[in-house]
């Protein structure tokens, strides 16, 4: 999978990508992550990609131009499955749409800033909008990096268990049931006699009941 992403602050997004699961998937070569800044496709000496709306009105907004040549030049080399537009008025971030965002092979985003891009950049470029809850962040570089991690890691071959995924929160529209490690008896507290009787059908049924019952007290709308 190649991911581009268009920000107007490259610098803020090399770290997560400099350590753990998105480093590794780097040097894998899983994934190829390619930062793009905004401020390289102005065509004013003052390398401003932002400008005063139309109508008045507090807050500056992300102007077309350099948005329109990032793309277009990005798009002139390869197909893109996506263009992702992460905004706070976008579909809610899910781990249904992670799981089909890891299918794709190429994929650009984004980063919204100020009062957000001008309306026709969604119009003409955007073909889905994101956002990873209700509330508003600085920019949309923290919310594309969320969306980097949640995808990345479901790829085949990032993890090393390529099975962990499978099994996280979410994926079966349940929580994940409760996990224990060593040591089995912690000051009278005692791991569940079921995880260590070795029989694994019973605890496969303990784990779904777990999570169903964890589902239920802690997220009652996912049953719905």
């Amino acid at each position: 999978m190649r991911i581009d992403i268009i920000t107007i602050l490259p610098e803020l997004m090399q770290s997560p990508f400099s350590a753990s699961i998105l480093k590794r998937a780097q040097e894998k070569g899983v994934v190829e992550i390619h930062f793009h800044n905004l401020r390289d496709y102005s065509t004013n000496k003052q390398k401003s990609i932002d400008d005063y709306q139309f109508g008045g009105g507090a807050g500056m907004v992300m102007m077309i131009e350099p948005i329109d040549l990032c793309i277009t030049k990005l798009k002139a080399a390869r197909n893109y499955d996506e263009v992702i537009y992460m905004t706070p008025d976008g579909e809610t971030l899910n781990q249904g749409m992670a799981n089909t965002l890891s299918l794709h092979e190429n994929i650009i985003i984004l980063c919204g800033h100020y009062k957000g891009v001008d309306q026709r950049v969604r119009d003409l470029f955007i073909t889905k909008e994101i956002s990873i809850g209700d509330f508003v962040l600085s920019g949309g570089e923290l919310a594309a990096n969320v969306l980097c991690d949640a995808v990345i890691r479901l790829i085949p071959g990032v993890l090393n268990d390529e099975t962990s995924a499978l099994t996280d929160s979410f994926q079966d529209d349940l929580l994940a049931p409760p996990v224990y490690t060593r040591p089995s008896d912690y000051n009278g507290n005692k791991v569940p006699d079921v995880l260590l009787s070795g029989n694994f059908p019973k605890i496969e049924q303990w784990r779904e009941e777990q999570a169903y019952q964890r589902t239920k007290e802690r997220r009652p709308d996912l049953l719905d």
